[in-house]
């Protein structure tokens, strides 16, 4: 392999543990064994990984370790992760990109921990996520997986809103062709139900609901109404909405046809097809912004101190001021 396409991690750092490709799938060196294995694919996420790994240094449950696999990135994300001085963090660099489903169920590969919680790199954990959703799955043995609420805030670090979210299984799988109320990023499980229910790799968007389609028969969900979580979302964009509805329809149709429900796989078809209609025009219309603010929750006033706080503490507005410095 030439200089040129080789992973740029490969250099050898004194703590915190480099895995380069070949070794990705290898097992851990001896150590303790993290009791939960936070897990983060990155794609040119220089401006925000650091306050998203910063977030996990600041948890009150301190028993993790955390994978990074950064997928094939041509920024300096991979050498902001490795300036992090703590041999919990795991850092693999692939060269190429594959798309976020197949980086996961990498590290759900990779992971040693009793549980796997889900975690984004241009997001902000509060410090008791951790604890508090650790907490409820050892309350609930029944449950696989547990989400929580969520701010919503964009480059600039204002809040915009809260992401709706259902707590009851029997409320987040009950229109499961429409969507299923439990935010991605927020999602903690047994390690065990992410081992036995992977991610399509071919599913280039939509994952989540797509593994969820799959997986909600014989699965029991649930979710905290603690706001556990900063979700970025600077705007509403087409590139991304749309190839998210395409795929959400692609699975739905696959559904529908597993499961010999054409009818109403067809129906809810029908119905992402007016959804993308509507977010067409209404971002064409420069509304953008107000359809944003109108799918969300208003923020209470102690969540958006505690925010402000936890903001400061992460620097995301100085990491975000980082990233329009350096794309400019």
């Amino acid at each position: 392999m030439g200089e040129e396409t080789a992973p740029r991690c490969l250099a050898k750092w004194p703590v915190l543990m480099i895995v380069s490709a070949a070794e990705s799938t290898a097992p851990a060196p001896e150590q303790l064994v993290p009791v939960v294995s936070v897990i983060m694919s990155m794609r040119n996420s220089s401006g925000t990984v650091e306050a998203a790994i910063r977030s996990i240094l600041f948890q009150t449950f301190q028993e993790w370790e955390l994978i990074v696999i950064d997928d094939g990135s041509s920024d300096d994300g991979v050498d902001i992760v490795r300036a992090f001085e703590d041999s919990r963090i795991r850092l693999v660099c692939e060269p190429m990109s594959k798309g976020l489903a197949g980086r996961l169920n990498q590290a759900v590969g990779l992971s040693r921990g009793e549980f796997i919680a889900r975690m984004d790199s241009d997001d902000v954990c509060f410090p008791e996520r951790l604890a508090r959703q650790i907490e409820s799955l050892r309350n609930d043995p029944s449950v696989d997986v547990v989400g929580c609420s969520a701010v919503v805030f964009d480059g600039d670090n204002n809040l915009i809103g809260l992401l709706p979210v259902e707590t009851e299984h029997t409320k987040i799988v009950r229109r499961p062709y429409v969507g299923f109320p439990l935010p991605h990023p927020t999602w903690c499980g047994r390690a065990s139900w992410f081992r036995n229910n992977p991610y399509d790799p071919l599913m280039l968007k939509a994952e989540d609901q797509d593994l969820l389609l799959r997986a909600y028969r014989h699965s029991r969900l649930g979710a905290l109404d603690d706001v556990l979580l900063g979700y970025r979302q600077n705007y509403l964009d087409l590139k991304k909405i749309l190839p998210g509805r395409a795929a959400s329809i692609r699975a739905i149709w696959r559904d529908g046809l597993r499961y010999s429900d054409k009818f109403s796989a067809v129906r809810a078809i029908m119905m992402q097809h007016v959804k993308s209609a509507i977010d067409i025009v209404t971002v064409s219309c420069g509304l953008g912004g107000y359809m944003q603010a109108l799918r969300l929750r208003p923020v209470p006033e102690p969540i958006a101190q505690q925010w402000q706080d936890l903001a400061k503490q992460v620097s995301v507005l100085s990491t975000c001021e980082y990233r329009v410095g350096n794309e400019a």
